[in-house]
């Protein structure tokens, strides 16, 4: 079985989700790498960096491009990164007069931060799509059970009756945070040169225009503010979901079936169980990110101007944490949507 939640296909069906899974794939890695390079000929060509037609040139290099995975595996192996031997395909792939254009003051670290960007961006909104959607039906499941009874839980122990309302407001309320953390989080480009002290602004405003992406006013290569921030939101959502997760999983004990839900795991030895997984995995996924977080918070040490180690950690966290958000998301639809009834 694999180690991790994005290469393993049978946890994923599990744990994660495979549209945002899919999103950090290799190929899709490798297409967005393409794409940033052709981004930066276009807006080099606007300004005159680069000749006229150049990129119109390179666009059919890079359309009828064909890579090889074991050459681009060898080259991530010897490199450390995988950009190198991409962009020496690009060129060997073009006339020489364009392959002198191509790369052109751009660094490794521009590509493969930006490319993160652009995938975590897309990631963002099918993560929040699915939070909002979590919220709506717990509006819906108010106005059905709300003014039902529950009896308060404080330290594991029964404390005063509430209403099902109660707890709803404070499920939804747990929500709301990572929701507006996400709609207020910043995906930015990376170019800044080989020490980060080079780009045009110009030709930086127009290669994050055209990919979607902020502008950051100034290199972000070892201030990794922008990547800490969607590390936190999602360690936000998993840890939102892990804790309405732990309450059902509770409330659906047999002594105390104060919620009932459809489609519980079946157990192998005991036909008798409906195990709540759904809940379990929502704890499950919660714990995990809130350990990558740590190990994220690690990477943000880089040495002096640019650190290999430092980012090359970040590349195992970032990841996994941002499919972990989002197969928590998905999941807790789910088990929101499986609720029959709550209360009495």
């Amino acid at each position: 079985m694999s180690f991790t939640l994005a290469m393993s296909p049978l946890l994923l069906p599990l744990l994660g989700d495979k549209e945002v899974n899919e999103l950090f794939s290799s190929e899709n890695e490798i297409a967005t790498l393409v794409d940033i390079e052709l981004a930066l000929i276009k807006a080099q060509e606007k300004f005159n960096v680069v000749p006229k037609g150049t990129f119109n040139r390179v666009v059919k290099v890079a359309q009828a491009l064909e890579i090889e995975r074991t050459f681009i595996d060898h080259g991530m192996a010897r490199d450390g990164v995988i950009v190198p031997t991409l962009v020496s395909l690009l060129k060997g792939a073009a006339a020489p007069s364009d392959a002198a254009h191509i790369h052109l003051f751009a660094t490794s670290q521009d590509l493969v931060d930006t490319s993160f960007m652009m995938r975590a961006e897309a990631a963002g909104v099918l993560i929040n799509n699915n939070l909002v959607r979590c919220m709506a039906r717990l509006e819906e499941l108010g106005k059905t059970f709300g003014q039902n009874s529950l009896v308060a839980q404080t330290r594991m122990q029964q404390a005063l009756p509430i209403k099902v309302a109660d707890r709803l407001k404070s499920w939804e309320n747990n929500i709301a945070t990572p929701v507006i953390d996400w709609e207020h989080l910043g995906f930015f480009l990376q170019l800044s040169g080989p020490v980060g002290t080079y780009f045009d602004p110009k030709v930086k405003n127009a290669v994050a225009k055209d990919l979607g992406l902020l502008c950051a006013d100034a290199s972000w290569q070892n201030d990794r503010g922008p990547m800490l921030s969607i590390g936190n939101a999602c360690a936000g959502v998993t840890g939102s979901l892990g804790k309405i997760g732990a309450d059902i999983a509770l409330m659906v004990q047999n002594e105390r079936q104060e919620i009932k839900l459809r489609g519980g795991g079946q157990s192998s030895s005991m036909a008798h169980k409906q195990n709540p997984v759904k809940a379990e995995v929502l704890v499950s996924l919660a714990r995990f990110n809130a350990a990558l977080l740590s190990g994220l918070h690690n990477a943000a040490v880089h040495e002096q101007e640019r650190s290999g180690s430092a980012w090359t950690l970040e590349w195992q966290v970032m990841p996994q944490m941002i499919c972990a958000a989002a197969g928590a998301a998905r999941l807790g639809l789910e088990l929101l949507n499986s609720i029959e009834s709550i209360g009495s």
